[in-house]
C-alpha cells in the first residue's frame, strides 16, 4: 500500500497498517531549504524545491502545499504584515467600521479570481507537485475557512455582530463560503487530493454560536468539496473541544485539533460520525523546544492511548513553527512508520525537565493596579491568538496609566516555564490579576471593559 493509499483509505474510514502521517510543514519548508517564509510565499520556484525537500525528508503519507490563510484575503483588500519566519498576518480589514457607523455590507467585496494575487502561483506549484509526486503522496489544499476569513475582512466587530447583527453575520459568511467553494475548486483543479477548510477561530465560539451561524455554511461547504470528488479536512486550532461534535455533524471527512484537545476523547466523538480525527503533537514543547526523544515517546504515547487506530492521522497540532529541528520531525516519522521499534527505544525515556528558567509570578494580591495578562500561542502565527490580542488592544487606550497589560508566547522557553507555573492549559487565555477570565473565547469590548472594571 502507498503512502497516498494509506491517507486515502484512512479518509475513506477503511482499515489500514498503521496510521496515516500528514507533517504540516508549512512555512517551516523554507527553513529546509534556507529561505524566509516570506521568499517561500512569494516565489513559486523555491516553493516548490522546499515542498520537494519536505517530501524527501519526512515521508509523508499527506502533504500541504501551502499553510497561509491570509492569501484570500490579500486578494480581498486586507493589509498583511510579511514576516521572515512565520506566514503574514493580517494588519488592516476592509469592513471594519466604528462603533457607531453601520457595517460595509459584503458585496463590497468581489470573488478572488483564479488570477488574482498569488493564486495562479500557488496553483502552479501545485500541479508541478502532483506531476512530481502525486502517484505517492496525497496533497492537500488549505483553504482559509468561511469564519477567519470573515474576521480578516470585519477585524474583532465580527464577535460583537454575532450578538447585535446576526443577519449580517450570516450575509457576510455567506459571502465567505463562496469564497471557500471558489478557493476549493481553483485548488481541485490543480489537482489536490483533499481540501482542508483551516478556521482556528472556530475554538473561540461557543457550540450555540456554531450551530446558529457556522452550521449551513460547512455542511454546504463540505458538500461542494465532496460533489468534486476529493476529501476534505475540518481544521481547527485552539480548544475546540467543546465544538468537536457540531464539527463531525457539518460533515467532513476529517478533522484536525492541536494540542488544546484532548485527541483520544475527540476521537470517540468523531468516531461516532464516521470522521477521521487528526493531530495533535504539540508545536512548541515537544516539536520546537523538545529533542526528537520527546517527539517519539509523544507520538508513541499518543499511539497506545487510542485503541482503535482507524481513522486516525498523526500530524503536528497545526503549522509547524518554522524552526523545528529537522531531527524532531524525523523522530516523530521513525514513531509512526515503525512504532513497534520507537517503542522499544523510548521505553525507559524520561525527559529532562529545564530548571534553568526560574520565573518570578507577581504578587497578585497586592498589585496597585489590574494586570491584564494574555496568553498566546504567538499571535503572528496564530489567528485566535492575533485576534485575542487585538480585543486586548482595543481596550488599552481607555486604562493609559490605570491598568497594566502583557502579551506572552508559547514559543518562548521563559513564556513556557511562566504558563507552567500559572497553571495555564488552554491558548489563548486572558487572565486579570493572576485569574482566569477567557479561555478560548474571544470578548467583546464591553466584555473585556467590565471585567478589568470589576477588579479595579
Amino acid at each position: 500500500m502507498t503512502p497516498k493509499e494509506i491517507l486515502l483509505k484512512t479518509l475513506d474510514h477503511e482499515a489500514t497498517p498503521r496510521p496515516a502521517w500528514v507533517p504540516f510543514a508549512g512555512v517551516h519548508s523554507a527553513k529546509l531549504i534556507g529561505a524566509t517564509a516570506t521568499e517561500f510565499l512569494q516565489d513559486g520556484e523555491k516553493m516548490y524545491a522546499a515542498l520537494m525537500e519536505v517530501n524527501k525528508l519526512y515521508k509523508p503519507d499527506g502533504q500541504c502545499c501551502i499553510f497561509d490563510l491570509q492569501v484570500e484575503a490579500e486578494c480581498l483588500g486586507c493589509g498583511l504584515v510579511w514576516a521572515d519566519n512565520a506566514p503574514p498576518s493580517v494588519s488592516s480589514h476592509p469592513l471594519e467600521c466604528d462603533e457607531d457607523e453601520d457595517p460595509v455590507v459584503p458585496c463590497a467585496c468581489t470573488i478572488p479570481s483564479a488570477e488574482d494575487g498569488r493564486i495562479p502561483m500557488i496553483t502552479s506549484v501545485m500541479r508541478k507537485m502532483k506531476e512530481s509526486v502525486g502517484d505517492t503522496t496525497a496533497l492537500y489544499g488549505l483553504i482559509c475557512g468561511p469564519f477567519t476569513l470573515a474576521s480578516h475582512l470585519r477585524g474583532n466587530n465580527i464577535f460583537m455582530d454575532m450578538f447585535d447583527n446576526d443577519e449580517y453575520v450570516q450575509d457576510l459568511l455567506v459571502f465567505c463560503n463562496k469564497v471557500a467553494c471558489k478557493m476549493s475548486d481553483y485548488y481541485i483543479d490543480a489537482g489536490m487530493d483533499v481540501i482542508a477548510v483551516v478556521d482556528p477561530l472556530i475554538s473561540q465560539i461557543s457550540s450555540d454560536h456554531f450551530e446558529e451561524f457556522m452550521a449551513a455554511p460547512f455542511k454546504a461547504l463540505f458538500d461542494h468539496i465532496r460533489a468534486r470528488g476529493v476529501h476534505s479536512s475540518f481544521f481547527v486550532c485552539g480548544d475546540a473541544t467543546r465544538n468537536i461534535e457540531v464539527m463531525c455533524q457539518t460533515g467532513p471527512d476529517s478533522i484536525s485539533v492541536d494540542e488544546n484537545v484532548n485527541l483520544a476523547a475527540a476521537k470517540e466523538i468523531a468516531d461516532r460520525y464516521n470522521v477521521a480525527m487528526g493531530g495533535n503533537i504539540p508545536l512548541t514543547t515537544t516539536m520546537l523546544h523538545g529533542t526528537q526523544q520527546d517527539n517519539m515517546k509523544w507520538v508513541v504515547d499518543m499511539l497506545d492511548s487510542i485503541p482503535d487506530k482507524r481513522n486516525l492521522i498523526v500530524a503536528p497540532g497545526c503549522d509547524m513553527p518554522f524552526d523545528v529541528p529537522v531531527e524532531n520531525t524525523i523522530g516523530c516519522v521513525q514513531a509512526v512508520l515503525e512504532t513497534g521499534a520507537v517503542r522499544e527505544m523510548v521505553k525507559n525515556y524520561v525527559a529532562e525537565e529545564d530548571t534553568s528558567i526560574d520565573i518570578e509570578l507577581p504578587d497578585y494580591a497586592n498589585l496597585s493596579r489590574p494586570l491584564v495578562e494574555v496568553f498566546t500561542l504567538d499571535p503572528a502565527t496564530c489567528a485566535a491568538c492575533t485576534y485575542m490580542v487585538r480585543a486586548v488592544d482595543e481596550v488599552k487606550p481607555a486604562y493609559e496609566g490605570k491598568a497594566d497589560f502583557v502579551v506572552y508566547k508559547y514559543t518562548i522557553k521563559e513564556d513556557i516555564a511562566r504558563c507552567k507555573k500559572m497553571g495555564v492549559t488552554n491558548l489563548p487565555s486572558i487572565y486579570i490579576n493572576g485569574e482566569l477570565k477567557f479561555k478560548s473565547i474571544i470578548p467583546s469590548k464591553e466584555e473585556l471593559t467590565a471585567a478589568i472594571d470589576a477588579v479595579m
